[in-house]
């Protein structure tokens, strides 16, 4: 049979399927549960959502016939396997947009989520992205905080107060105390910042935040036009940074190829502080229940007011060059994924929160203590982070510059991370928008 003839075939059988389906009440109007003859594959972004998501998956199949997969890039690995999948027959129906570079990158490989059955399960549009025509390209799945996670209990053993730790200051008087006593307290202060991978993600992505937040607060909103900073408060990010590499158990010169496990060592007792999010809060609550999450301290006049970094890069796609059936199928199961009482609560349980109005309450600490700043009167760092432009780039020469001055922490060196982190950022938006 010729290839053309075969693909008539397919489509002739699709049509009569599709038709039966409808003849026998069968619905493709989006409601989460609904067979709609097609099917799903979902490239998870988050690989501590794997086992969940795999649950999920293999729950909806059994409850409503429509096949499920799921894939989940390693971690750090996401735009490489999103490249991979996409150039194959059978291409991801569901996938990540999550910053302002991916609308530019993958903005045409989207439907527009405007008007279908999940955009109506929302409870806010607070973190959808568009693209410059209006369409909504995709939409926050789960809405996230991160900053310096601190175990109260080992700092009061340590002869601190958790409820003391108001600003860098106190925040630097309580690390250094217990690094300099690490051997007879049996823990550290700080987990490894590992540079490799799984982990850079944590300096170069999110600490950098602080301060393209403080700077935006001075010169306005960031955005996909923002085409150079000043890196006026790197010297704030190098207050934290410093205190993270010089008070830990791990040498700053053994940081480069990572291997730590940094979570590990603070589920484990092994360090007080770790620089994480509300994703991990299952996890290292489990371990440690006086887990607390604290702001990016870093020396900024009038940060006893800051709050917790709050936003998401997670942010769900659907393929428009999938079938009808496909995108159908794909929009039913997200819709059952976030109002289905045992579903959206396994989610909520992974990921803290699920701005949907149908969706189950968050029970995370993490996303408590966020809550507990705003309400207090303090500023939410918004992520000002999601428009560094060509992200895998500029963060690769971030991470070398890095590493370089964990090697020799001179003042040539830091100078050197100044140049990727303020010219990289130029260099990198002129190159993204030629």
């Amino acid at each position: 049979m010729s290839k053309k003839l075969s693909r008539l075939v397919v489509l002739v059988v699709t049509v009569v399927m599709a038709m039966s389906l409808a003849a026998c009440g069968g619905s493709s109007s989006g409601g989460g549960g609904e067979a709609s003859g097609g099917s799903v594959y979902w490239l998870n972004f988050k690989p501590e959502l794997d086992e969940t998501a795999q649950t999920l998956a293999k729950q909806y199949t059994e409850e409503t016939g429509t096949p499920v997969k799921v894939v989940t890039a390693a971690s750090g690995t996401y735009q490489q396997t999103l490249i991979a999948e996409m150039d194959k027959s059978e291409a991801p129906t569901l996938f990540i947009i999550g910053n302002a570079a991916g609308v530019k990158e993958w903005g045409d490989y989207a439907m527009d989520l405007k008007g279908t059955k999940i955009e109506s399960e929302l409870s806010t549009d607070a973190y959808n992205l568009y693209d410059a025509d209006g369409k909504l390209v995709s939409m926050g799945y789960c809405y996230e905080c991160y900053g310096i996670v601190a175990n109260a209990d080992l700092i009061k053993e340590a002869g601190y107060d958790i409820a003391d730790i108001k600003d860098f200051e106190s925040l630097k008087t309580v690390a250094e105390g217990i690094h300099a006593n690490a051997k007879d307290l049996g823990f550290d202060a700080f987990a490894a910042t590992d540079m490799d991978d799984a982990s850079s993600w944590r300096v170069t992505g999110h600490m950098a935040n602080l301060e393209y937040y403080y700077e935006e607060q001075d010169s306005g909103a960031f955005d996909e036009n923002t085409s150079e900073i000043t890196g006026k408060y790197l010297p704030n990010y190098k207050n934290l940074y410093d205190l993270m590499i010089n008070n830990s158990a791990v040498e700053p010169t053994k940081l480069a190829t990572g291997g730590h496990d940094p979570s590990a060592q603070f589920a484990d007792g092994k360090a007080a502080f770790f620089l994480t999010g509300s994703w991990d809060y299952a996890t290292l609550s489990a371990a440690q229940p006086s887990a607390k999450m604290l702001p990016y301290y870093c020396g900024v006049a009038g940060e006893e007011k800051a709050g917790l970094n709050c936003g998401t890069e997670n942010c769900w796609a659907v393929n428009a060059n999938a079938s009808e059936a496909d995108q159908q199928a794909t929009i039913d199961f997200m819709v059952w994924l976030v109002s289905n009482p045992d579903a959206s609560a396994a989610l909520v349980e992974q990921l803290g929160i699920l701005p949907y109005k149908n969706a189950a309450p968050s029970t995370n600490g993490f996303l408590n203590d966020a809550a507990a700043y705003s309400d207090a009167g303090c500023y939410v760092m918004d992520w000002a982070t999601n428009y560094q432009p060509n992200v895998d780039q500029y963060r690769a020469a971030l991470v070398s510059a890095l590493n370089a001055y964990n090697a020799d922490q001179s003042d040539a060196n830091w100078d050197a991370v100044k140049t990727a982190f303020v010219d990289g950022w130029a260099k990198q938006w002129a190159a993204a928008n030629k």
